[in-house]
This record gives C-alpha cells, sequence and structure tokens, in this order.
C-alpha cells in the first residue's frame, strides 16, 4: 500500500476485534513514529506502547471520549517534551499522523484520543495528570493523545468529506 492509499483508507476505527496484534506488526507501527519528523530532529516527542488489558481499562477513563480503549488491543501514548523543543505539540501531533497511516498499512484500525486540551488548561492538567500517574510519566513531559489500535470489527464507513473547492486554495484565497 502506498501513502496516498493509506491516506485514503483512514478511518477512526472505534470498534475492534477481540484479536492480538503480532508484536513484529506493533514494531512497524512504533518504526514509523520513530521515524516521524520533528523540528531541528530534537527528541521532542516519546511513545509508550501498551498491549495490557488492565492498562488501557484504566486508560478509558483519562476522558469520556476515549471508551474505544475497553476494545483496543494495543494503545500508544504518544507525549511531548516541551522543554527539549517549542515545537513539541507540532511533532507529537505529526507522530500521530505516521502512526495512524502505519497502522492502516498494517491492516489495523486506529483511534485517536487528545489529552491535551490546547483551550483549557485545567481539563488538560486532569487528563494529563490522570495518564500520568498511571504510566509513571515524568513530570516534563505533556501527554498529547492516545493512539488506540486493533484489527476493525466490521468495515468502516466512508469517509463523508467537503468538497475540494472549500478546502483547497490557489494562488489567493
Amino acid at each position: 500500500m502506498n501513502v496516498l492509499e493509506a491516506i485514503q483508507n483512514r478511518r477512526e476505527v472505534t470498534n475492534f476485534q477481540d484479536k492480538k496484534i503480532p508484536e513484529e506488526t506493533l514494531e512497524k507501527v512504533l518504526e514509523a513514529a520513530f521515524l516521524s519528523p520533528s523540528g531541528n530532529h530534537l527528541p521532542s516527542r516519546e511513545f509508550i506502547l501498551t498491549v495490557k488489558r488492565e492498562t488501557m481499562d484504566q486508560l478509558v477513563h483519562t476522558t469520556p471520549f476515549v471508551p474505544w480503549l475497553r476494545e483496543a488491543a494495543a494503545a500508544i501514548v504518544v507525549t511531548g517534551r516541551p522543554e527539549i523543543s517549542k515545537y513539541w505539540l507540532q511533532d507529537a501531533s505529526i507522530a500521530c499522523g505516521f502512526i495512524w497511516l502505519s497502522a492502516v498499512e498494517q491492516g489495523l484500525g486506529a483511534a485517536f484520543g487528545a489529552v491535551y486540551h490546547s483551550e483549557d488548561p485545567n481539563e488538560s492538567k486532569k487528563r494529563e495528570s490522570f495518564v500520568r500517574k498511571q504510566l509513571l510519566i515524568l513530570d516534563d513531559r505533556r501527554i498529547v493523545a492516545i493512539m488506540g489500535l486493533g484489527y476493525p470489527k466490521g468495515e468502516p464507513k466512508p469517509k463523508k468529506l467537503l468538497s475540494r473547492n472549500e478546502i483547497i486554495r490557489y494562488d489567493h484565497f
């Protein structure tokens, strides 16, 4: 599968089969995260993989928007390091996209659970503190997202997109 095919096939998958993901498949997804770009090649983002059912069942309580972690076969928590780079959020976000597209290439479904909340510092602190405690994450890291992974249960519905004319402009707005 080429990159454009992975982009076209990408869906938010929130219903997963009860099926373990092989270690070599997860390592390929982690390799995509590792290879994702970062500003000035600084180590501004880090990744924590868990396949432990009890851990994912605890992470469900991070925010009401991640109930799909109960069915996910794996989760990757993406952290950022503001002390390393002012581009930590962009770098971690790009890495999430690489994780998602690599998951699609591997035949997996993925769901994105935002932990960091840019518009509500109190909510962000609550969510990040919860994940930090569960995974023993150092205080200097920000928790950007939880990516849930698994084999999709059923075929995801086609994406409903806006017209290209509403999104893409040439030469001027």
